[in-house]
């Protein structure tokens, strides 16, 4: 199948020199239009449950709390503990200990919330337990802010498992630990080769993310350094320059060959074709959409940051978790929160039938650790 990406890439008459680069430094939203075309809010009714009219008042709240969250942390200074967006209020909460301005916090539009713990003790502790080697039933682990600790998942099955155990005692030790319990182990979403897809590299399917000046960015375990990639039609469009998995799940293409790279996400006919304008990160709790080679276009929200996820290959760190699904081919496909680039699908559990949870790499990380310039419109 043709798909609208794939055209855009072999023709690109529109990605004019007019268009302006966002690097990862500026992340900033730079567009005063409406964040949403009618068929993303569509799509936003579908998968979050909402009406026409909460999509466009949770989009503009979000865009809100994305601007508010880093003026929120500067001003709680060293006893910031974290931040998620309330979808319930509209608003960023705000996590602090002890000893805050709480009323210069409040000054830039954040709720806040008193907790026990620093995001800087959190972070260390989760350092340490990724320093540590996790047996195959320790699903992921990351800092919660609400929870105000850290979070380790354990698959159910394999809990009374002694390895399970003795990482358990040794995440303890490690600081403020809270354990949860999921059914699922989190997998890769590559594919084996099936015609019609945007991408291949050997026998393996994969999606772009999102264009860069000179290429795209895509998920790490799709391709080795030097492995040639061929495109929907399977003509030649370049070769992976970089790649990393595990430990990180991120890799970028060269685009040549008569190949275009453009601003724009696939919306697979369920929504428009969405252009991309910069890559504010958006908060936890923000609404966020994903769109995938197998799968196409689905949304949720934002779970989770910096997310240790233990794979069967190894474990991957920094990641975003998401309440989006994913199948094997839409490994990285793009995350966009309104029209903002969020990161790169790198695996998850479940599918777009029964739901699941998704992780990505966030693209800003990968813009900075190749020095990289996202491709705005």
């Amino acid at each position: 199948m043709r798909t609208a990406l794939s055209a855009l890439l072999l023709v690109g008459t529109w990605a004019t020199a007019s268009a302006l680069p966002a690097s990862a430094a500026d992340t900033r939203a730079r567009s005063t239009e409406a964040p949403a075309s009618t068929q993303l809010l569509t799509a936003m009714q579908h998968d979050l449950g909402l009406t026409r009219s909460q999509a466009e008042a949770r989009l503009a709240a979000e865009k809100t709390a994305t601007a508010v969250e880093g003026k929120a942390k500067r001003a709680a200074g060293s006893s910031y503990s974290g931040s998620w967006f309330d979808a319930g209020s509209g608003k960023l909460t705000v996590a602090v200990t002890r000893g805050a301005n709480v009323d210069a916090i409040r000054a830039t539009g954040a709720t806040v919330r008193l907790v026990k713990h620093s995001a800087k003790r959190l972070d260390a502790a989760k350092a340490r337990i990724d320093a540590l080697s996790a047996p195959a039933g320790v699903s992921s682990w990351y800092v919660d802010p609400k929870a105000n600790k850290v979070v380790v998942n354990i698959v159910t099955a394999h809990r009374p498992d002694n390895d399970v155990q003795t990482f358990l005692a040794r995440a303890r030790k490690a600081g403020p630990v809270t354990v949860r319990q999921t059914t699922h182990a989190p997998r890769t979403f590559a594919a084996g080769t099936v015609g019609g897809d945007p991408y291949y590299t050997g026998n393996v399917r994969c999606s772009i993310g999102f264009s860069v000046y000179g290429g795209f960015v895509t998920a790490g375990h799709c391709g080795r350094p030097s492995a040639a990639v061929y495109g929907w039609d399977h003509s030649y469009i370049g070769n992976f320059q970089g790649s990393s998995f595990p430990d990180n799940d991120y890799a970028w293409v060269n685009v040549g060959s008569g190949w275009w790279t453009v601003p724009v996400v696939l919306g697979w006919g369920t929504v428009s074709d969405q252009l991309v304008r910069g890559s504010a990160e958006a908060p936890i709790g923000a609404s966020i959409c994903r769109s995938g080679s197998t799968s196409h276009w689905h949304c949720g929200a934002v779970l989770a940051k910096n997310e240790t996820v233990n794979y069967s290959q190894g474990a991957v760190h920094q990641m975003t978790k998401t309440s989006v699904c994913a199948e094997p081919g839409d490994s990285g496909g793009s995350f966009i929160s309104g029209d903002q680039a969020q990161g790169v699908t790198s695996g998850g559990w479940g599918n777009c039938s029964s739901g699941g949870e998704t992780w990505y790499q966030p693209v800003n990380e990968i813009l900075n650790r190749y020095g990289l310039t996202l491709h705005t419109a």
